[in-house]
């Protein structure tokens, strides 16, 4: 993140009324067909009668289908058009809503989820281009904006699910995104065309599918729903993929971006980050319930601090951007991140649950910081015509954060606390604290690359 107040274009406004509203709106569907399902994955599984690894697909296809759609969608924005992409991302999204709804198996529920996460990849990687896009000199804030957004949509998830759930039933779960979409489609058509944005050849079909097969053979290997040999396959799928990239008209992947030292640092240290985060996600729910002690209200009360520190955060965070730059901001969000996870990690259980409440308000302060610094350096870095394909490679890198964090930081505490669930607290205490011990160096280690890039 090498981007300074002076490299920032002059200051404007948006250029349609309503135009951020509807791009942060997007933003918080996408969370929102996330988070709100899991909830409602016991119902679902007594409503089909089948097996919980089964109606798992529910959530897995979502995830699957947005992680390997990042790039791609940004890429075909580049090339025809990212409203005119964002807006067929959103139909995709409301039409699969309604199927979800009415879907009368599980077959057909887990297919219609599939499509809702393709349009949600368009609906993530499209928001944050076009916002960067029609936002000059005030990017940071709208970053800011969309990671508040995207962290409403996570908290607000299960809160609206469980009322919707006890109420109407689970169907209504995916009704209740139809009006939103319907809203984010009326607002973002107010959005005028990309006027720069390039064909830039055919897409590059094998390129993505090369892609999609490396997302899901390390996904598998990742999570251990596969076989050793997943990682050769991601290893060789992998290397062909570069080759590929390097010899496409046009690629999916621009390989200048990965070379380029502020775009590749703000991809890796994202993917940092979000493995990180996904610590807090995995590990919290046994520390709270076993080591302290917590019912499970109580644990979902807790949990629900980050979400709620991070949408308060966002917007002051892309202030702050503006204000005084894109470095400055995001490696004081990694360090806040850094203590955060540091006290977390040094914390005794007799500190109780404000040993994790307020460490954790200040990891995730932090992690707003970065998010806004962060997308804002990308975005800036990566120019005009290439701003979808680096929104869609930045959410590329959260998810394998995510993935990465739930594999080997979740061994690392499973090694601690082999099964949590049944452990004695001081066990889950100990592993919970190596974890984050260990956790606490990820932000370091961004802190040196964004050191490095500098001295460069």
């Amino acid at each position: 993140m090498t981007i300074s107040p002076a490299t920032l274009s002059p200051p404007a406004r948006t250029t349609a009324p309503g135009a951020l509203p509807g791009l942060a709106l997007s933003v918080l569907l996408s969370s929102f067909g996330a988070s709100s399902v899991n909830v409602a994955l016991p119902t679902l599984q007594r409503a089909f009668s089948t097996s919980f690894a089964a109606v798992q697909w529910i959530v897995l296809a979502y995830l699957l289908a947005a992680t390997a759609a990042a790039v791609g969608a940004g890429r075909l924005g580049d090339a025809i058009g990212r409203r005119r992409v964002l807006l067929a991302g959103i139909v995709l999204f409301t039409t699969a809503s309604g199927a979800c709804a009415l879907a009368p198996s599980l077959p057909l529920l887990v297919a219609a989820r599939a499509l809702q996460g393709l349009g949600a990849a368009v609906m993530l990687a499209l928001g944050m281009a076009l916002a960067a896009g029609h936002t000059q000199g005030r990017t940071g804030r709208a970053m800011g904006l969309l990671g508040s957004m995207s962290a409403v949509g996570t908290a607000l998830g299960p809160a609206l699910g469980g009322l919707l759930l006890a109420g109407p039933g689970w169907r209504a779960v995916f009704a209740a995104m139809l009006p939103g979409a319907v809203l984010a489609f009326a607002l973002v058509r107010r959005l005028p065309d990309d006027a720069t944005v390039r064909s830039g050849g055919p897409f590059d079909v094998a390129g993505l599918l090369l892609l999609v097969g490396t997302l899901l053979a390390f996904a598998l290997a990742a999570t251990g729903a596969g076989a050793h040999w997943s990682y050769g396959v991601a290893a060789l799928c992998t290397a062909a993929f570069v080759l590929v990239e390097a010899r496409a008209r046009a690629p999916l992947v621009p390989l200048a971006l990965l070379r380029d030292r502020v775009t590749a640092t703000g991809f890796a240290t994202s993917a940092l980050t979000m493995a990180l985060m996904m610590t807090t996600m995995l590990v919290g729910p046994f520390y709270l319930g076993r080591a302290l002690g917590l019912g499970a209200g109580g644990v979902g009360l807790a949990l629900a601090a980050g979400p709620l520190v991070a949408a308060l955060a966002g917007v002051p965070a892309g202030r702050l951007v503006d204000r005084h730059g894109a470095r400055r901001t995001g490696m004081a969000g990694l360090a806040a991140m850094a203590v955060g996870a540091g006290v977390v990690a040094l914390a005794p259980r007799a500190a109780g649950v404000a040993g994790w409440i307020v460490p954790l308000a200040v990891l995730t302060t932090g992690y707003a910081l970065f998010q806004a610094a962060n997308n804002t350096a990308v975005m800036e870095a990566a120019g005009i015509d290439r701003r979808g394909v680096a929104a869609g490679l930045l959410n590329l890198a959260r998810q394998l954060g995510l993935i990465a964090g739930s594999a080997l930081l979740g061994a690392v505490f499973a090694a601690g606390a082999p099964d949590p669930a049944h452990a004695a607290a001081a066990q889950v205490a100990a592993a919970t604290h190596a974890t984050f011990a260990l956790a606490a160096l990820l932000p370091l280690l961004g802190l040196g690359a964004a050191s490095l890039v500098r001295a460069r």
